[in-house]
């Protein structure tokens, strides 16, 4: 079984940092330990690791995960560069580019999410019924930093909304903050949200991919530490292969993962079939980051970054290691 815990805010770094947390069970004495920041647990694009774990993938490349699951992308950021775990995956792809350009040691080493499959919704009762309707209402994202935060701010900038974007950490909390008045509209990502929307309790109003600067582009990635990088490049190495096999695995023909992740997430094996669904396996190829081309210039307009990187910064930046069989 895995080892995982539940931490948000600044806690994640500091629990991640002070506290050890066992190996796994069973765990052989010749694995290799590496720790993971996971941002949403239950989602089916960051549950790639917990599913490798089950099946043993990674235990048969000799390593050993242990996860710590924090509210986002930019709480996941903080835990890697505070050195307090040695891989974050689902990094919004602008907090890294706004991390690096602002001297972080920050690598990223693996595609997580191109293209995407959050939406944003509201109460049934609300009048809102786009995002336009939006203007002066609190918008929901989960982090700074965070891929969300990123969509929320090109939304406001493409439609010229007036709405006040609020950190509102992952998909339960925030649905229970927009099914409580607290917030206006919420965001959310599959399968969280699913069960609601099939019993009429709220309503979808926009979806990530409606945005350009989403459809295609790679807007999460899987980073490490450049002293991680260099000194433990063989785990790491290590790691990406089994990240990669464990995708094919997760995208099979065997229902095991389905399964599996049906009770990783505990919900039904419908609605575990149905989010696999919604994030085609196109979206969560890891070999290649797609779009900087768009995003770069996106990023540099909602203030990321204040320039774009040179060649030989995104050089410096993305090293996504070649698969080695």
């Amino acid at each position: 079984m895995m080892n995982c815990r539940t931490v948000s805010g600044a806690a994640a770094v500091l629990l991640a940092a002070v506290l050890h947390v066992g190996p796994l069970a069973g765990a052989a004495d010749a694995e290799e330990t590496l720790t993971l920041a996971v941002g949403q647990r239950g989602n089916w694009n960051t549950g790639i690791a917990a599913l490798g774990q089950r099946a043993g993938i990674f235990r048969k490349h000799g390593l050993a995960l242990e996860i710590l699951y924090t509210a986002g992308g930019g709480e996941t950021q903080q835990a890697v560069l505070a050195g307090a775990v040695d891989i974050g995956t689902a990094i919004g792809t602008m907090g890294a580019l706004s991390a690096y350009a602002k001297g972080a040691p920050l690598r990223i080493i693996a595609a997580e999410t191109t293209g995407g499959a959050d939406y944003w919704y509201v109460a049934t009762a609300s009048p809102i019924r786009t995002l336009r309707d939006s203007d002066g209402k609190t918008l929901a994202y989960s982090t700074a930093g965070s891929s969300t935060e990123s969509v929320v701010r090109a939304f406001m900038r493409e439609l010229g909304l007036k709405a006040r974007p609020v950190a509102t950490g992952g998909p339960v909390p925030t649905l229970t903050q927009v099914m409580t008045g607290q917030i206006d509209v919420g965001w959310s990502t599959p399968p969280l949200g699913l069960k609601e929307i099939d019993q009429g309790k709220i309503r979808v109003v926009a979806r990530a991919s409606d945005l350009a600067v989403v459809r295609g582009q790679t807007i999460r990635v899987l980073a490490t530490r450049a002293d991680v990088l260099d000194k433990r490049r063989d785990a790491i190495l290590r790691f990406v292969d089994a990240y990669r096999e464990t995708y094919e695995y997760a995208y099979g023909d065997d229902s095991k993962a389905v399964a599996d992740f049906a009770d990783f997430a505990g919900i039904s094996v419908d609605i575990a079939r149905r989010t696999r669904e919604m994030f085609s396996k196109p979206m969560l190829a890891p070999d290649e980051i797609k779009g900087l081309d768009i995003m770069m210039p996106e990023a540099v307009a909602l203030k990321f970054i204040a320039a774009p990187l040179t060649e030989a910064q995104v050089h410096e930046l993305i090293q996504i290691p070649p698969p080695r069989n």
